[in-house]
């Protein structure tokens, strides 16, 4: 396995990050994850802009020119003899002293990870997964910017391993104010009287590039569409409801807290966007 580190390709044994990197001793730092279909990565140039919003939000500087991301991961894929893959791109503030101060860092950490993309099972998108509602809340969006694609995914964590205990695939997280938010790695959509309905951004969620290409082929379906601050009574009376991110693509939810959603099964809305972009993915790949 090759993995590009600041300025090289290295061995995964070479792959080796210091013990006084920021990102390691506090979470400091942004990344992207991305994925590729034959080598064609999937919205690559929203991927790296919303890495340089991320990076410019914590005021860190990212050393490798957005001109020359497509190459570098392009050679990731080959050296690694990948088609349809998992990229990550990592970037810390780097080594530096023990203490919070960015300062202590001069230079931030790149790192490239190219991997086999992880299948999730063809049941899954069959009959759709389970959710949990939990009771750790989503940052606020006062203290954490939402916008900030960290490394400090302790909050995401919390939930995931709650929804786990439960049961459940992954867990449902509210805000500070009781509304629903995302999923710990996705999106979340539901239908409700033939409306697709996500949480806003006003709700303190990220803006998660496959949601935004979903809300895209809704629209030019003509389906309905609603963003909004939604209470968790709504998913009681959901039709359909569905997850998305990069990897899953759209994901069908068939019960939340043991509940069925609609039937039980994927619904038509759901099952519509899921083929929609599959058969536009092509638009969508740069």
């Amino acid at each position: 396995m090759w993995i590009f580190l600041n300025d090289r390709f290295v061995t995964r044994e070479q792959a080796v990050v210091s013990v006084f990197d920021h990102g390691f001793l506090y979470g400091d730092g942004v990344y992207e994850t991305l994925r590729s279909y034959g080598r064609r990565v999937f919205m690559l140039h929203k991927h790296l802009a919303r890495l340089e919003r991320s990076a410019s939000l914590i005021g860190l500087a990212i050393p490798i020119p957005e001109k020359d991301w497509p190459e570098l991961l392009q050679e990731a894929l080959e050296r690694n003899g990948l088609e349809d893959a998992y990229l990550r791109i990592t970037v810390s503030r780097g080594e530096g002293e023990i203490g919070l101060d960015p300062m202590l860092c001069p230079r931030p950490t790149v790192v490239i990870v190219a991997k086999p993309l992880p299948q999730y099972p063809p049941h899954l998108f069959d009959r759709g997964v389970s959710l949990a509602l939990v009771s750790v809340r989503r940052n606020l969006s006062s203290a954490l910017s939402p916008q900030i694609k960290s490394l400090n995914f302790l909050n995401n964590i919390l939930a995931k391993q709650e929804a786990d205990r439960a049961g459940a695939f992954d867990a449902v997280m509210l805000n500070a104010q009781g509304f629903l938010t995302e999923c710990s790695t996705s999106n979340l959509f539901f239908v409700r009287d033939g409306r697709l309905c996500t949480p806003s951004a006003e709700a303190g969620i990220l803006d998660g590039i496959t949601r935004e290409t979903i809300l895209l082929l809704a629209g030019e379906q003509a389906i309905p569409v609603e963003q909004g601050l939604y209470t968790p009574a709504v998913l009681r009376q959901a039709e359909e409801c569905f997850l998305t991110n990069t990897t899953m693509e759209v994901m069908p939810v068939r019960e939340i807290d043991k509940f069925p959603v609609g039937s039980g099964l994927p619904g038509p809305i759901t099952t519509r966007l899921r083929s929609l972009f599959r058969t536009n993915l092509s638009r969508f790949l740069d």
